[in-house]
Order: C-alpha cells, then sequence, then structure tokens
C-alpha cells in the first residue's frame, strides 16, 4: 500500500448493532464486535493479535485509537471521555474473546483464567505536562516527555477475599486501580437470618481482614514523567507527573528514556500531614494512569515529522557547496576566531554512525571533545551555544556535580519508603550533548564515574537491591583549565593537565586554547568585541546571527540524525589505516627521545575518533558514503586538536636537547639524589633557594628534573606539591617489569608455557609477600597502642611519686590479673615506687628505672612507626606490582589465545 493513500477500514456491522444506549452490556458486545470484525486489508488484525499472544502466555491487545474511531466513532469517544467505566468493559470485552479462541467450550475455562490487558497506543496530538488542568480529569490524555525516576515493582490488588474474625463470613471485594485506598466495610455483611443476626451484633467494627492466600494481584510500578528540556520555557522549572504501570506495562522504561504515554488523568488524595488537614479536605493530587507507552528508540529526532517543505530546504543546505564551512561559521558567531573548534562543535553535533556488532557489542557514534586552556578563552559560551543548538542538551558546572549527579542515584520514596531510581544529567541528555564546564574542578571520585558513560554508553547501578543498566548515549563537550590556571609552554602536557590517561582517551578531540599575545589578531578581536557592543556586528561582513538561523540548525541536526547513517569507503578506510600507523610510529620515535610517555594517550580508541569525525563530516551532507576527502579533513581536525596537544610536549622536550639545559637538569637530579636519603623529605621552596637562588640551575631546569624523578617513581610530590619525598623501595623488593611489546618476551612461541610459569610465579611470590607484610601490619597495629599505653601509665606513676604536695595521692589501687578470668584489687606504693618491670618476650622479663624504662618504650614506639611507615610502603609497593603482573599475565595470555587461533585458520 502506498503511504501517500489513506488507509480503507472495514467491517461487517449489522444495522441496530450500534450501542444506542448506555447499557453496559451493548457496551461490552460493541467492543467485542471490534476485536473480532475489525478488518485492515483483508486481515483480522486484532482477532489474529490476541491468538498469537495467547500462544505465548502474553495477555494483552495493543489497540490504535484510529483504527477504533474508523470502526465506531461514538464508540472511541465513549472510551475517551470515561475510561474509568470503558476501559474494565474493554478489557472485559477482550477476556471473553480470549476465553473463546483458547478454549472449546466455558467448562474449560480454567477459574484462575487472569484478566487481559489493553494497550492503547494513539498518532493523536500531544498535551504538554504543564497544560493538563481540571477540564482533563477523568479522561485520556497523550502526553510527552521524559521518565526521570521509575520505582521497583509493587504487587497491588484487584481482588481482595475479606474474613470477618467474628463470625467467619467470607466475601469477594474488588479494588479500584490506580492510587486510590481499598476501604474494607466498616461492618459485618453477613446474612441477615435470625442466627447471623445474632453473631451480627457480637460482631465488632471493622470486623474484616484480607486473605492474601486467596486475593489476586498484578504488578504495579510509579514512574516519574518530567517536561523535555527544550519544552520547558526560559526562566521556569520543568513540570513532572507521577505516572502508575501495572501488569504488562511494568518494567518497560528506565529512566531517561523519552516516551509518549497515553493514559487516563486521573486524582489521588496523598497522605494527610498532622497540621493543616482542615483546609485540604477537597484537595487532590493528579497522576496519570496509563493505557499504552509509546517509547522513543533512538536519539535526537525520535518520533519528530518533518513537512514536505522542511525536507526540500534541508536536501538544498545538504547541496550547498561550502556547508562545512557556513555551518561551523553558525556556530556561537558572536565569539571571534576559534575556526578548528567551531567545526569539531560541528562534527560533534551530527555525530557518527553507531554500530551493532554481530556479538551484539556496541560501537558509540558520540563524539566527545575536550577544551583545555586559558580562562577567558569562551570555552564556557561555546558551552552554552551547544546547549542552545543542540535539540537535546544538559548543562552543567563540574564543581557542583558529583557521581550521582551526573550519572544516576537511587532515592527513597517518602511515603512508600521504597527505593528507585533517578536518573542524572548523562542519562538525561540521552540522544544528545552534555556539556560540562569548569571538568578539571570534579573531584576524581566523581570524574571516574563517568568512564563507563563515556564509552560504553551505559550507567550500571548496582544499589539498595536494584541492580539495573541505564542507556547514556550522550556526546561530552567539556572545558578545563590547566593545573596552574594558564597553560605554561616549558611545562610538558603532563605538568599542565592534571586528567589521567584514562579520561583523556576517551576523548576523540582535545583542544589545547591558547590566549597568545598576537598584536594584529588582539587588534581584530578588540574590533569585534567592539562591533557587538555598539550593535555595529553587521559591519566588516560580520553577521551576529550567523549564516544559517538557530531554528534551521536545531531542525536540520535531528533531520540528519534521523535520515542518514554513513559508512565508510574501502579508499577511505586504507587511508585511515595507514594514518594510524604513521602517528603511532611517530608517537614512539617521539617518547623515545623524550625518555617518557605521553600523558595524551594514542590509542586504537583515537583510530576509532578519526572514524566517527569522517562519518560526521559525511552526514553533514548527507552523503550515505564517506570519501577519502572527509577522511583528510578528519585527519586535519585530529592533527590540529590531540595532535597538536601531543606536540606540546615534545616542543617542550625540545628545550632538553640544548647540552646546558640538560645538564641543568642533571645537576638538579644529582643534587636532590644527594640530599634526599630514601625516606626523607624537604620543601620545595628550599630546593628553589638552593638551586634556582643560588645561580646554580634554572626554575625550568628544577621543575623537569623533578617531574622526570616523579615519573621514574623516584620521588613523590605532597601536601599539594610544597613538599618533596624520596620513596624507592630500600628492602629489595624487585620492581615488577611491565610487558611493553609482548613479542620482545616471548621470542619463540615454544617457550611461552616457561615465561607464562615464570611471571604467574612471580606473581604468587608478590602475593605472598603481600601476604607477609599485611601480617607484620596486624602486628605492629597491636604493639604500637601497647607501647604507648605502657607509657602512659609510667608517666602517671612518675607524676604520682613526683607530687609532694598530697601525701595521701601517694597509691593507686588497680586491678590486678591472676588468670585469663581471674582479677585482684592491688594497691601500688607511687612512693616507694622506682622501677617496673618491663616485657622483652621470649619469656623475658627485666626490670628497668622509671627513666630508662620511658627512654626504652619511646626508643621502641619510634621504631614501630618507623617500620609501620616501611609496611605500608611496602604494601603499596606490592599492589602496583601486583597489579603489573596481573597485567602481564593477561596480555600473555591474550596473545596465546590469538596465536592459536591463528594457527587454527
Amino acid at each position: 500500500m502506498s503511504y501517500s493513500k489513506a488507509e480503507v477500514y472495514s467491517a461487517q456491522v449489522l444495522p441496530g448493532e450500534e450501542p444506542k444506549d448506555d447499557s453496559f452490556n451493548e457496551i461490552t458486545k460493541a467492543f467485542r464486535a471490534f476485536i473480532m470484525e475489525f478488518r485492515l486489508n483483508n486481515s483480522f488484525i486484532y482477532r489474529d493479535q490476541l491468538r498469537e499472544n495467547l500462544l505465548i502466555k502474553n495477555f494483552y491487545l495493543k489497540v490504535n485509537s484510529e483504527h477504533l474511531i474508523g470502526f465506531n466513532e461514538e464508540l472511541n469517544k465513549k472510551l475517551s471521555d470515561e475510561p474509568g467505566e470503558m476501559v474494565p468493559l474493554f478489557e472485559n470485552a477482550i477476556t471473553d474473546i480470549a476465553k473463546r479462541i483458547a478454549f472449546l467450550s466455558d467448562d474449560e475455562v480454567p477459574r484462575d483464567f487472569p484478566q487481559c490487558q489493553l494497550i492503547l497506543y494513539s498518532n493523536s496530538s500531544t498535551v504538554s505536562i504543564r497544560d493538563l488542568d481540571s477540564d482533563h480529569i477523568s479522561k485520556i490524555v497523550r502526553v510527552s516527555g521524559i521518565i526521570i525516576s521509575a520505582s521497583v515493582l509493587s504487587s497491588r490488588a484487584t481482588n481482595v477475599q475479606l474474613v470477618c474474625r467474628n463470625c467467619k463470613h467470607t466475601m469477594k471485594m474488588k479494588v479500584a486501580s490506580g492510587f486510590g485506598p481499598l476501604h474494607l466495610p466498616s461492618k459485618c455483611l453477613a446474612t441477615h437470618n435470625q442466627e447471623s443476626g445474632r453473631n451480627q451484633q457480637k460482631c465488632p467494627l471493622d470486623p474484616y481482614v484480607v486473605v492474601h492466600d486467596k486475593s489476586t494481584f498484578i504488578d504495579q510500578q510509579v514512574l516519574k514523567l518530567q517536561e523535555t528540556p527544550d519544552a520547558v520555557p526560559v526562566g521556569e522549572m520543568p513540570r513532572h507527573i507521577l505516572v502508575q504501570v501495572d501488569r504488562y506495562l511494568a518494567n518497560q522504561v528506565v529512566p531517561g528514556t523519552r516516551v509518549t504515554l497515553v493514559g487516563t488523568y486521573s486524582i489521588y488524595q496523598s497522605k494527610q500531614r498532622s497540621s493543616g488537614t482542615s483546609n485540604t479536605v477537597a484537595i487532590r493530587n493528579p497522576y496519570l494512569k496509563v493505557l499504552g507507552i509509546q517509547t522513543d528508540v533512538d536519539t535526537a529526532a525520535q518520533g519528530l515529522s518533518f513537512t514536505e517543505e522542511e525536507e526540500e530546504e534541508f536536501l538544498r543546505i545538504s547541496r550547498l557547496p561550502n556547508l562545512y564551512e557556513v555551518f561551523s561559521r553558525s556556530i556561537a558567531p558572536s565569539i571571534y576566531g576559534n575556526d578548528d573548534i567551531k567545526k569539531a562543535i560541528t562534527c560533534l553535533l551530527m555525530g557518527g554512525s553507531k554500530k551493532i556488532l554481530p556479538d551484539g557489542m556496541r560501537l558509540r557514534g558520540d563524539i566527545n571533545v575536550l577544551l583545555l586552556g586559558d580562562p577567558g578563552t569562551a570555552k564556557s559560551q561555546l558551552l552554552k551555544f551547544v546547549e542552545k543548538i543542540s535539540p537535546i542538551a544538559v548543562y552543567t558546572s563540574g564543581k557542583g556535580s558529583s557521581a550521582a549527579g551526573l550519572t544516576a542515584s537511587v532515592q527513597r520514596d517518602s511515603q512508600t519508603r521504597d527505593f528507585y531510581l533517578e536518573g542524572g544529567a548523562m542519562v538525561l541528555a540521552d540522544g544528545g550533548v552534555v556539556c560540562i564546564d569548569e571538568f578539571d574542578k570534579m573531584r576524581d571520585e566523581d570524574r571516574v564515574a563517568i568512564h563507563e558513560a563515556m564509552e560504553q554508553q551505559t550507567i550500571s547501578i548496582a544499589k539498595a537491591g536494584i541492580t539495573t543498566v541505564l542507556n547514556s548515549r550522550t556526546s561530552v563537550l567539556a572545558a578545563a583549565n590547566p593545573i596552574f590556571g594558564r597553560y605554561d609552554d616549558l611545562k610538558s602536557p603532563g605538568e599542565n593537565i592534571d586528567f589521567q590517561t584514562t579520561i583523556l582517551s576517551r576523548f576523540d578531540m582535545i583542544f589545547i586554547v591558547k590566549d597568545d599575545h598576537n598584536e594584529a589578531r588582539d587588534k581584530s578581536i578588540a574590533q569585534h568585541v567592539m562591533n557587538i557592543h555598539t550593535g555595529n556586528s553587521n559591519n566588516n561582513n560580520e553577521n551576529q546571527e550567523g549564516e544559517i538561523p538557530i531554528d534551521t540548525m536545531k531542525r536540520y541536526i535531528q533531520y540528519v540524525k534521523t535520515k542518514c547513517a554513513p559508512r565508510l569507503s574501502p579508499e577511505a578506510s586504507e587511508k585511515l589505516s595507514s594514518h594510524f600507523v604513521a602517528i603511532r610510529r611517530r608517537l614512539q620515535v617521539n617518547e623515545a627521545d623524550m625518555n617518557e610517555r605521553s600523558s595524551i594517550p594514542i590509542t586504537v580508541r583515537q583510530l576509532e575518533a578519526i572514524i566517527r569525525i569522517t562519518e560526521s563530516l559525511a552526514k553533514l551532507t548527507l552523503s550515505p558514503v564517506a570519501s577519502s576527502d572527509h577522511v583528510d579533513e578528519a585527519i586535519r581536525l585530529f592533527t590540529a586538536s590531540t595532535m597538536n596537544a601531543v606536540d606540546q610536549g615534545i616542543q617542550s622536550g625540545n628545550m632538553m636537547a640544548s647540552g646546558k639545559f640538560a645538564g641543568e637538569i642533571k645537576l638538579v637530579e644529582d643534587e636532590l639524589r644527594r640530599r634526599l636519603p630514601i625516606g626523607w623529605s624537604t620543601a620545595y621552596r628550599t630546593l628553589r633557594r638552593e638551586i634556582v637562588d643560588a645561580g646554580r640551575a634554572t626554575p625550568e631546569a628544577l621543575d623537569k628534573a623533578l617531574h622526570i624523578m616523579e615519573r621514574h617513581e623516584v620521588i613523590r610530590f605532597r601536601h599539594q606539591r610544597q613538599n618533596i619525598l624520596r620513596e624507592t623501595n630500600p628492602r629489595g623488593i624487585p620492581k615488577a617489569p611491565f610487558i611493553e611489546k609482548v613479542e620482545s618476551v616471548v621470542t619463540d612461541p615454544s617457550n611461552y608455557e616457561t615465561i607464562f610459569s615464570a611471571f604467574s610465579d612471580r606473581l604468587q611470590q608478590y602475593k605472598y609477600m603481600e601476604l607477609s607484610k599485611k601480617q607484620q601490619l596486624a602486628d605492629l597495629n597491636i604493639k604500637i597502642p601497647d607501647a604507648e599505653k605502657n607509657l602512659e601509665v609510667i608517666e602517671l606513676l612518675k607524676q604520682k611519686k613526683e607530687n609532694e604536695d598530697d601525701e595521701e595521692d601517694k597509691s593507686i589501687e588497680t586491678n590486678y590479673e591472676l588468670d585469663s578470668t581471674l582479677y585482684t584489687k592491688a594497691t601500688i606504693d607511687a612512693e616507694n615506687l622506682n622501677s617496673v618491670y618491663l616485657w622483652l618476650g621470649a619469656e623475658v622479663m627485666l626490670e628497668y628505672p622509671l627513666d630508662e624504662a620511658v627512654e626504652l618504650l619511646n626508643s621502641r614506639l619510634d621504631s614501630h612507626k618507623k617500620q609501620l611507615q616501611s609496611v605500608e610502603e611496602d604494601l603499596e609497593f606490592l599492589r602496583e606490582s601486583i597489579t603489573t603482573m596481573e597485567v602481564n599475565t593477561s596480555r600473555l595470555y591474550n596473545w596465546d589465545v590469538k596465536r592459536r587461533r591463528e594457527e587454527k585458520k
């Protein structure tokens, strides 16, 4: 059937069978006729659907309200206006037909045959949450929004069996759906004969109790639906509404899902508080009793429709020869310069093509960009513009963002005390962009929480008995400042960037934004800013609103994400692979020259990043295939961003190439090794005074030498880098070697088993040493408090002995241990006490004068504390070594598995 033609519905309806009155039997008969007789394309779709569902034990029927309108418009109007009465009749009709389909006769129908559920969906216009008012109460409405929280499943009774506690009278009672309470009869309803009448007089008030074993229950879940961010008026808080789903609609959505709900707008009475109840008797709270859920499956343009005029306009835009330049210039046109950053943001808004592999693994198509640089370089303004132009966007600041606020949290309902999930920023922005400003101000533990969300694009929750996985298919645009506020060219990226490589590798493009002093550029920026403030932005061929209007850009992004998913051409794939191998080789040479690893990693993730950039460039022009031209521009963008950041370390490393600078660094390293024995520390300002101020080396040489020694684990910074501690392992524990390349260790595959066994034995040795050190740590944690307690007792004895003013305060009463469970009182004459006995171990106890005992115990306490510090350092060293050896054994094992697979092929 062509989509341009109107659908034709037909049904055989005999005259007089339409409902002429409000009789429930007639209405139920009309619903049965709709299910049995409605045809679409010569197919009884609802009869067949119900039969298929019954075969797999699914007792529900999905009904399109447009079909019901075509069959009987009056019946659909009655369902929409009176759902409280009509929905149960519709479900009774479905259940009757289900019994007729599943069983030959009524005698074969089991008594526990479940009630079938009506699932209603529609394509009618939606109502905003803030537009729902009293006129919509008890009517079917269609509402769109985003699920922000979901409770755990609970059981709700549909039919309860009651029994009188006194006369044992039993009765069945039907429970209304929704949030309404269950009101039990206040009096016994036994039959009014003479005997039961006497019993009725004896039955007290509220005699009935619920028999749970003979009652019927269904699953119920409570959701919270919130307005989408783009539907919230400026300056207002987003509205939300409680949503009740049950049976087959429960557990269908998770926080962050964008949905369109069809349901009955109902009211319920919440639990009254102790104060002010007299004024709230007639006040009810609204909620939505859901009849159907339509889930927006994919990214930013789910469920959106585009008019023919819009599609023609978008196709015209896609054919513009300079669309890439025009679109990037339209990104924050009030900001001067930053052309490559604006082009990167264009790629981020378009996104690459997500892929689902045959084994179910999903490769992300969203692009992440990090802007790292000096203050006042318009980073925050770019983030604010992206929040405004992206169809789905959430803006947050790193300082005020916690791990739970970014990912998801488990909350407790104030009334039911049940736990439920509430999605954070990355869940609510599913299918859009998360803009994180002040990314460097986040705590490390909060920043680690988004690792999974940035790469796997899921958020795993295991809290309070709730174990689930939420989607966070978002792009991340982050802005941060260097460690010292401004980027220092004399320092390497590792010294400027306070991020771990684990988070840096998840960014597809990393821009280092510097506020360089350039007179010509400063004049241009000043002129641009003055034009904006004086309203003369159209001068010098400038257009503050950009080449493309914001609304058109937003719709175009939605259209592109919906209609286009380009793939790489063979030529583009070959060029990309060759380029990746070349930059890896170049990075290896640079790291060898500088004698340290790059703080900005170039891994397989960066190859996938270039692929995503290439696909986004092709998607911008609605091209189904990414060509070699797109690859060239993607490589240029990647080189101008991430590779430029890597090269910053090479430029700072070139300073070391001069013999004088290298000599100063060696002088500082030798001086530090001479001045700092193992375990000693010194202040940074002391080193600066004695080395830099004395003219023996430059400040750059001192900072570089300290950075190199920290990288080589010779020293460690403490107290916000103001104190320097030298800590190599002086107790002879060998450092675990790290396998860079397995082939360099396993030169002959026939020796693999021997080498793997040697590494496994080494790992076990480290673990045994760790166990021994843990035992030492436990012993020291007992000995140190004992020594401190002994010192306190001796100091008390000395104080009593030296107290000459109070003659009566010369004795001490204590409990003397005779056995492990037997004590006696003892009195110590402190005046004549001149010595104590100290237990030295090995069944040896010696008498010491008080002063010598204090000196010995102090010496022993100091020794224990130093030993404790050594043991703790050894444990930290061993943990790192164990981790390294576990990585080594894993890499050896994976290498062997891969080798054997290739041999089989």
